[in-house]
């Protein structure tokens, strides 16, 4: 069954991968990378050259519910971004790639940035 695909999300993946042709995680900078939904954002840190996750943080995650409610989405955003700042830091990893994988660097996706760059990590 094919899937539909919206020109939208088409133009984002075409973006995706002219950025990911030049941008690649290793174990000193692994890659830093945001997905979001209409409801969520999602944030990993991934090794490149092991195929491994390395660090998650996401909207949904049980850790984040305990952080309390925020008023709105770019402050989830801020949020997950400091979360996934300190689980990085407490696994020893300081300097990371940022990749915004096909979004427009604004609102939530610069919030988490922002918020990660904050809280300890160098992009």
């Amino acid at each position: 069954m094919a899937v539909k695909t919206s020109f939208r999300e088409l133009a984002r993946l075409k973006r995706k991968m002219r950025i990911r042709k030049k941008l690649h995680g290793t174990p000193q900078r692994p890659r830093l990378t945001v997905f979001r939904s209409d409801k969520h954002i999602y944030a990993q840190i991934i090794d490149d050259v092991l195929g491994a996750t390395l660090v998650t943080a996401s909207t949904l995650a049980s850790d984040y519910r305990e952080l309390g409610a925020p008023k709105g989405k770019v402050e989830a955003a801020k949020q997950v971004g400091q979360l996934v700042a300190r689980k990085a830091q407490a696994s020893g990893i300081t300097r990371v790639v940022f990749d915004r994988n096909g979004f427009i660097y604004h609102g939530r996706v610069r919030a988490l940035a922002d918020a990660a760059r904050e809280a300890g990590l160098e992009f």
